[in-house]
């Protein structure tokens, strides 16, 4: 296992995950890789990353599964007919960071008798927890947190995306016993310039390394 393997999760599916991964994955010059795949309409995550990264395109890593149907990596599998095994995910070994984004929230099924926290828990690696800044955050935060510490994964910080909320974030750094990596604002226009100005802004990279 690369040592310097950086997981990033999230509280919930669209909570900017991917977004994250890009400006880390270009932070670091890393290498990016997704496992699971589920829904490819209007792109697959990794053609966003690339395009965000900026990073060379041989650090965009091909997924162990790319599924059509867009929903949890379970179902999807069973409607486009395929068989995940968990076997084949387990993050490739590059030269250099490696950051690997899961899907849709820390317990959404891979299988039928496997969640991407276990995932986590048998990799071993940092985790980075993604979560909103809007109404219901707290709540799904800190049982997001609560699932990745009972089964033991090491959770590097959490990331918040979106606009300001002082309390809400302090709330869970709190409650959560967790650290506060940064916040990534809403960007207008979204692209692989802006983005990077943005984490260079809100994040130390001292802190991924």
């Amino acid at each position: 296992m690369n040592p310097e393997t950086i997981v990033i999760t999230g509280t919930d599916t669209d909570v900017g995950k991917t977004v994250f991964a890009a400006a880390l994955t270009g932070a670091l010059n890393a290498h990016y890789w997704k496992p699971v795949q589920a829904g490819l309409d209007p792109s697959a995550d990794r053609d966003s990353v690339a395009a965000l990264s900026r990073v060379p395109a041989s650090h965009i890593l091909p997924e162990a599964y790319r599924l059509a149907t867009p929903c949890s990596p379970h179902r999807a599998a069973e409607i486009d007919g395929v068989t995940i095994d968990p076997l084949r995910l387990t993050p490739p070994e590059v030269n250099g960071p490696l950051v690997v984004e899961g899907a849709g929230g820390v317990l959404v099924p891979v299988t039928r008798e496997l969640v991407f926290a276990d995932l986590f828990a048998r990799w071993g690696c940092p985790v980075v927890l993604v979560a909103r800044t809007a109404l219901g955050t707290i709540n799904h935060s800190l049982l997001s947190i609560e699932a990745l510490r009972q089964r033991g994964v090491p959770l590097l910080g959490i990331a918040f995306i979106g606009d300001e909320n002082a309390d809400t974030e302090a709330t869970i750094v709190q409650l959560g016993g967790v650290k506060r990596l940064g916040r990534l604002p809403r960007l207008d226009p979204l692209n692989a310039e802006t983005l990077a100005a943005a984490f260079v802004a809100h994040f130390n990279v001292d802190d991924f390394q």
